[in-house]
């Protein structure tokens, strides 16, 4: 079977230790180009850069890696990526290894996430995959999973604009208790801000809380993650709430 080409980006930057992790486990398997921010792009969700320039710059880590470093966001990485950087598209596209689940309402603020969703608009099949542990952790586990998921993909259809989201537990593989397809959970954070004085007497806030997950199936995304199984989500960016269009006709605005 020929090598498919993988694309690898992610929201924590080139130089993080998830996305050397995920290159060594698709280089195994396929021919890779690494396209990735300059800098940690957490939480951007999907922002795309329209008023600034988008410099890109090589760069070589140990081991063989080479990439391409973007003064931009995840979805500015695959964009460019299959725009501009690469002769011809991907055969598939993995985001990751990020730091930290991406779970629940999570999942609208991810750039991991955003980051395969581009992908998804590209037409092209996405994956995004992270570790339960937001200072990183065991990657072996992960990186199995990941050639694992890759390997599925190859061998089956995604529909048009589906990908998947994959957690997975920061322990060996052999301490999973399996996998279990998910749905996006409820879990959320519950955030406050904290009032500060700097040094200088200037007034700043910064962000706290806690986490609150509501779910209690291992369906839900939250609860397989911290039950010690591979959650694998299907998720599509098609937000419509098509179940209510009749009874917001009937609102008869106009």
């Amino acid at each position: 079977m020929k090598r498919p080409s993988i694309l690898i980006a992610n929201d924590d930057g080139i130089f993080a230790d998830g996305i050397y992790a995920l290159w060594e486990a698709m280089s195994d398997i396929g021919e890779t180009t690494v396209v990735a921010p300059n800098t940690e792009k957490s939480a951007v969700g999907h922002a795309i850069t329209i008023s600034d320039p988008i410099r890109i710059e090589k760069v070589n880590r140990s081991g063989g890696f080479r990439g391409y470093a973007v003064n931009g966001t995840p979805a500015d990485s695959v964009k460019i990526a299959v725009k501009a950087i690469m002769d011809k598209k991907p055969d598939i596209i993995i985001s990751g290894i990020n730091a930290g689940a991406n779970i629940g309402q999570s999942l609208l603020y991810s750039g991991t996430i955003s980051a395969a969703t581009e992908g998804t608009f590209l037409g092209i099949p996405s994956i995004a995959i992270s570790l339960d542990s937001i200072r990183g952790g065991d990657w072996s586990g992960a990186k199995i999973v990941a050639k694992k998921v890759v390997k599925a993909m190859m061998e089956n259809d995604l529909p048009h604009g589906t990908l998947l989201n994959v957690n997975v537990p920061n322990c060996p593989a052999a301490e999973f208790k399996g996998y279990q397809v998910t749905h996006q959970g409820s879990i959320y954070f519950k955030d406050s801000f904290e009032k500060r004085e700097d040094p200088r007497g200037r007034i700043y806030y910064w962000m706290t809380g806690k986490i609150k997950n509501p779910d209690t199936k291992l369906q839900s995304d939250g609860v397989a993650i911290k039950e010690g199984y591979v959650s694998i989500t299907p998720l599509q960016p098609q937000l419509t709430n098509f179940d209510y269009m009749d009874e917001l006709t009937e609102w008869k605005i106009g």
